[in-house]
């Protein structure tokens, strides 16, 4: 017999190795609006968004004055933040470019519009908003058939 995970299951947080503790604070509290929930002596601190005890957790602890995160090679790829509303999403964009931090790329996934960017040690970082389910591309037989096409900033950018 398979075993299948619960529908209700989810990903309770991101625990992310840095360089600098302040520097990441410098992008995720203080660009993108994450709260300090708690430090942890001065080697980690965890924040959240709207008051939840965590969403992720930064720590030196093997990382400390570390160079960034290796492109080619094994580890994670991104933390992905999804948005609730398309105006939040076009909030954070606005945030960004009046912090002149660089994008990496942005995409229409057919479920989704998506931004991506790298923290300041190099962790990718994807933005998102999904669309409504009932908007989601599927096939014939009712598969998703997610894609990866260029965004209409015209259209994001007016909500």
């Amino acid at each position: 017999m398979t075993y299948t995970i619960p529908a209700g299951a989810r990903i309770g947080h991101v625990h992310l190795k840095v360089s600098d503790i302040e520097r990441a604070l410098q992008f995720y509290r203080d660009i993108l609006g994450f709260a300090v929930m708690q430090y942890y002596g001065n080697s980690a601190v965890f924040i959240s968004a709207g008051g939840y005890h965590h969403h992720i957790g930064l720590n030196t602890w093997h990382s400390k004055g570390a160079g960034p995160a290796p492109v080619n090679g094994v580890g994670l790829y991104h933390t992905a933040i999804v948005y609730p509303e398309k105006k939040d999403l076009v909030t954070i964009v606005r945030r960004l470019a009046e912090h002149k931090y660089p994008l990496t790329g942005a995409a229409d996934h057919g479920v989704s519009l998506a931004i991506y960017l790298n923290d300041p040690d190099g962790n990718g970082v994807e933005l998102y908003w999904d669309k409504p389910k009932e908007q989601w591309p599927v096939d014939e037989q009712g598969k998703l058939q997610m894609v990866s096409e260029a965004i209409n900033w015209d259209d994001l950018m007016a909500g």
